[in-house]
């Protein structure tokens, strides 16, 4: 099935490019960005080589509803959808933390503990948890933003203070922020029988100083989701969750033996069959957290498509 794997557009008065595991981001005169999201899948910092189809779609479409759901707590960076892949928005400088937030004790922090560690960036884990039970409070445990090929990393917060990435005056919104939208997230996950339990918001600062939430939100590449009924019975038996997030890609992964060691193991081949179940666990996400049916788009020429409907809107504005 036709995947959008990379784009080379050239928009009116585009000045540059740039290109990251999943998203390209043109950016034009006046501080405009035109963010595209392509069908590509990144797992542990990997490309993989296939894409997944509908996944740009899907991703586009539940940021930006989610942006729409919480832009009166929270400003945000996002302007117009002129096309199902594409967000366009003002130009800010990027934070460069993620905020990453916990309710639960899972993935990450899961791996962390079953390794005796009970410090998380600087946060304490309590004794006695088991995997994917819930912390006493939401953790914020942030991670430095990665330039292109390098993996993010676990940093504290009084580490963040003291290089001087972010000012304390500065950190102590996004903090706030962060709290705010998890609340929300998990209030719209909760209306759909959905439990929000971790995930991560990027920030960056306008001309104007303003901060602003930008790129994705509460999408199953930044977030995890587990289902609400049956979630108190499974942890009382010791039995896995069920989960809507892109957890399972990362299982799927280190059960053939990949954990994005470059250099020491490749990539596992997916299946075509394997590929289409990836894609209907995205669209399943989509329907669940937006209580929406998913519409597939027409993609028998993407490339086309986002060009006609960027440059129409482009041209009207």
């Amino acid at each position: 099935m036709n995947t959008l794997m990379s784009t080379d557009f050239n928009f009116k008065n585009q000045k540059s490019v740039y290109k990251g595991k999943v998203r390209e981001v043109y950016t034009l005169e006046d501080d405009i960005l035109i963010m595209v999201a392509t069908d590509r899948l990144s797992a542990f910092d990997v490309v993989m080589p296939k894409g997944i189809p509908y996944k740009g779609q899907i991703l586009n479409q539940i940021a930006t509803k989610m942006m729409e759901a919480t832009k009166d707590i929270v400003p945000n960076w996002l302007m117009a959808t002129p096309d199902p892949n594409v967000a366009v928005g003002k130009a800010c400088e990027p934070f460069k933390v993620e905020m990453v937030i916990r309710g639960y004790m899972s993935g990450h922090a899961a791996r962390e503990y079953k390794a005796d560690k009970r410090m998380l960036c600087g946060v304490p884990m309590p004794d006695g948890m088991k995997e994917n039970d819930k912390f006493p409070e939401p953790i914020i445990t942030p991670a430095t933003k990665a330039e292109q090929g390098d993996h993010d990393e676990d940093i504290s917060k009084e580490d963040i203070l003291r290089r001087g990435i972010v000012s304390q005056e500065d950190y102590e919104v996004l903090e706030k922020y962060t709290h705010a939208l998890f609340k929300r997230g998990t209030e719209i996950a909760a209306e759909r029988g959905l439990i929000l339990v971790d995930t991560k918001y990027e920030f960056g600062k306008t001309k104007d100083g303003e901060i602003v939430l930008i790129d994705e939100i509460h999408t199953p590449d930044s977030s995890r989701y587990f289902y609400a009924d049956g979630y108190e019975e499974r942890q009382a038996k010791g039995e896995a969750q069920k989960q809507l997030s892109k957890e399972f890609v990362r299982q799927w992964l280190i059960s053939n033996g990949f954990q994005g060691l470059e250099g020491q193991y490749e990539v596992p081949e997916m299946s075509d069959e394997y590929i289409a179940s990836v894609s209907t666990r995205y669209i399943e996400l989509y329907e669940n957290i937006t209580g929406e049916k998913f519409v597939k788009s027409d993609i028998s020429n993407i490339q086309e498509r986002i060009l006609t409907n960027v440059t129409a809107y482009l041209d009207n504005n």
